[in-house]
């Protein structure tokens, strides 16, 4: 018998993606946007649209009435802001636990909560789900951190089955807005990545994230998080490499000094406050990224969810033809 499943946040890159694995599987399914307006993510798709604004409690309940099974992907993924706290840390940490109060009232069987590995950080060695970062420098990191503590505060309080999964950086099909990890992409693609800047992102399928979330939601042990990433991270020079399959002819540019990468960063989020455009270097992610090598273990979600992600080499070559097929 085919579960009715909630997707937040379902004109996103994850959940549209989320969508199209359930419907696939033959379950039935509640698309939830903020804006009824925009169908064109759903177009071909027999799922139910319906309107989920977190902050919203009384929608949030209605729109969970009946539900078995809610994916919880909607936050705010944003690395800038002119106000972070209200605009960043404030919305994800109040949507969760409006959300989940809601799905406590609802009766919801099962939540799979989305968190992210940027609650669990990175060192350049091999993390587990047993780690939490303490970064609080980066607003949308101490969202995501403060986040997850709260998802499982409530979680404990009214006694809900949860897990919660943390997927790396996201790349693939289904973008109907580019997030900013598909926009480095593409930027790359363009050749308009002057220099390296020597990051070394854990980069992964979101197709893989979908099916991983789907089996924690059969397989998942309540209370447990599941790291959603590759087995390893990837430096420019694999991007170049994947997108030179794709369109041959882009050579890797030099390396960029760490001092160079943190003064553009600083004039970049000078302008920013001006402008309101955001920043795309910010000067906490070049003291997060700058060298350090982003490496998970995935052995829990393997043993336990039968966690399988193509190798980033393969999920980048995939993105990269999806951005020139997308145009």
């Amino acid at each position: 018998m085919s579960k009715l499943c909630l997707v937040t946040g379902a004109n996103g890159h994850l959940g549209n993606t989320l969508v199209r694995a359930l419907l696939a599987r033959g379950d039935k399914v509640r698309a939830g946007v903020r804006n009824l307006d925009n169908r064109t993510p759903f177009e071909g798709l027999a799922c139910e649209l319906v309107y989920a604004e977190l902050q919203d409690k009384t929608a949030m309940r209605k729109a969970l009435e009946g539900v078995d099974v809610l994916y919880q992907v909607a936050a705010v993924f944003r690395h800038w802001a002119r106000d972070p706290y209200e605009e960043i840390i404030l919305p994800n940490i109040n949507g969760t636990r409006l959300l989940l109060e809601a799905a406590a009232e609802a009766g919801v069987r099962r939540i799979v909560y989305v968190s992210s590995v940027a609650a669990v950080g990175h060192n350049g060695q091999l993390l587990d789900e047993e780690r939490w970062n303490d970064e609080v420098g980066n607003p949308y990191y101490l969202s995501k951190i403060l986040s997850e503590r709260m998802a499982w505060e409530v979680a404990q309080k009214h006694g809900l089955w949860m897990v919660s999964v943390l997927p790396s950086a996201m790349i693939g099909p289904n973008a109907d807005r580019l997030t900013d990890t598909m926009s480095f992409l593409e930027s790359v693609q363009g050749r308009r990545v002057p220099l390296d800047p020597n990051f070394h992102f854990n980069f992964v399928d979101v197709r893989d994230v979908a099916e991983g979330m789907i089996q924690a939601a059969e397989r998942g042990r309540s209370g447990q998080r599941y790291i959603l990433a590759n087995r390893h991270s990837s430096s420019l020079a694999v991007l170049i490499d994947a997108a030179n399959d794709i369109e041959p002819g882009y050579r890797l540019p030099p390396l960029a000094p760490r001092w160079l990468l943190l003064g553009l960063a600083w004039l970049q989020e000078r302008l920013a406050r001006v402008t309101g455009k955001p920043a795309e270097l910010l000067v906490s992610q070049v003291r997060l990224f700058y060298g350090v090598k982003q490496e998970y273990s995935i052995a829990k979600a393997q043993a336990e969810l039968g966690y399988c992600p193509r190798p980033p080499e393969q999920a980048l070559k995939a993105a990269f033809g999806y951005l020139r097929d997308r145009g």
